[in-house]
């Protein structure tokens, strides 16, 4: 199960054929996106395992998940963007549900992105479903 959003990325990215087009895409995806407000990028919203700083801050209102993201590297502030999309505007319990290695894996990125960068990413949906688990409890 996979937000709207989501469908509308991986139907781009079916779209571009190039690996090349497809990395600028993503990381058009992070320009386009809204910064956090620094003071949001604090050690509580900043996710472990990144090789760059990552930092998610979720608000979660009548149980439906929204977050907002952001990374000093751009090609990353693309990856949130991805997995943000991925989640935002979900219930808690489709958060928990939705099987994100599946669904990033129909992107490609697993086998496109550096080992550091596929660790960033499961870093970042860890701490999501943490978020999501500890909400809905």
């Amino acid at each position: 199960m996979a937000s709207e959003a989501f469908e509308n990325i991986a139907e781009d990215f079916d779209f571009l054929d190039d690996w090349e087009d497809r990395y600028r895409y993503v990381i058009d995806l992070g320009k386009n996106m809204e910064a956090l407000d620094a003071a949001l990028q604090v050690p509580a919203n900043k996710v472990d395992g990144c090789a760059s700083q990552v930092w998610i801050h979720p608000v979660i209102e009548g149980g439906i998940f929204q977050a907002k993201g952001d990374s000093d590297a751009m090609i990353v502030r693309g990856l949130i963007a991805v997995v943000l999309s991925l989640y935002n505007g979900l219930t808690l319990a489709d958060v928990l549900a939705t099987d994100a290695q599946g669904e990033l894996a129909r992107l490609g990125l697993d086998e496109h992105l550096s080992s550091q960068r596929s660790n960033g990413v499961r870093a970042m949906v860890e701490r999501i479903r943490a978020v999501a688990t500890v909400q809905s409890a």
